[in-house]
């Protein structure tokens, strides 16, 4: 059984530790004392406040600290990373090529990109592999993952494509479950009754999506939107609008950013 360590041991790589800790042997590692008492207590994993230690008795070792934490953390590991070790980041923006000019040559590397959703087990995880990585190893992070969630793997390219739609897609679908909610409430319905109308409605209506088979999401809309129909005026409002380039727009902008924490 592989050990797998997690240095950084916040909310998402909680969410992970909480997932596969039946299944794995799992530590951690934090800087504070404090906090490492905590978070070993609700996760029940041991948490050393130590770094090499954790890397020295680790198969697969997570990245999981701020991003602008990374770098140096693996500096401070790099001469412990044999190539026998596998290192995964979830290091938003820090790209796979400064993840490896940071470690020793030949270092096997996978970088993922997760979402919130995680923390209920419905998250979305994009997965990039290193220039050393092998087949095993993305085989491997996909079944780690899969457990709380749904994998895709990507070009490093892509990877801020990704973290535009999923990475940053939930509070883009907040932000729409929201203003959907509030509406219904200036209409003269309660508020959380609104909430819950739309909140399960995007619940089932994402499910409907999933379960089409061969059906298209244009044919799905299409019989919602029966022409002349109540449904039919609400499509034509959002096309009056053009929602199809406000979202364009949101995911561009968004892409343009994670691009850029990368540099």
């Amino acid at each position: 059984m592989k050990q797998i360590g997690f240095i950084g041991c916040g909310k998402m790589a909680g969410a992970i530790i909480s997932a596969i800790k039946d299944q794995y042997k799992i530590i951690g590692s934090e800087v504070n004392t404090e906090f490492a008492n905590s978070a070993s207590v609700k996760l029940g994993i041991e948490i050393y406040c130590d770094n090499k230690k954790l890397a020295k008795e680790s198969d697969v070792i997570f990245i999981a600290t701020k991003p602008n934490q990374a770098i140096s953390v693996l500096e401070e590991i790099k001469d412990i990373i044999t190539p026998e070790k596998l290192l995964v980041s979830i290091c938003a923006g820090v790209t796979v090529k400064k993840i490896e000019s940071a470690l020793n040559k030949g270092t096997r590397v996978i970088r993922i990109m997760p979402n919130t959703p995680a923390l209920v087990k419905l998250g979305m995880f994009g997965i990039c592999a290193g220039s050393n990585a092998t087949k095993d190893d993305v085989e491997f992070t996909q079944n780690l993952l899969s457990s709380i969630g749904k994998c895709i793997t990507v070009t490093e390219k892509q990877m801020d494509i990704v973290t535009a739609i999923s990475g940053s897609g939930p509070a883009f679908f907040y932000q729409v479950i929201e203003d959907m909610a509030r509406a219904g409430e200036k209409l003269g319905l309660e508020y959380e009754k609104s909430l819950t109308l739309a909140t399960q409605t995007a619940l089932g209506s994402a499910q409907m999506i999933f379960s089409r088979g061969d059906t298209s999401v244009q044919t799905l809309i299409d019989n919602v939107a029966t022409k002349g129909g109540c449904t039919f005026v609400g499509i034509q409002e959002m096309k009056k609008y053009e929602s199809s380039k406000v979202f364009y727009d949101v995911i561009d902008k968004t892409t343009k950013k994670a691009s850029e924490l990368g540099k």
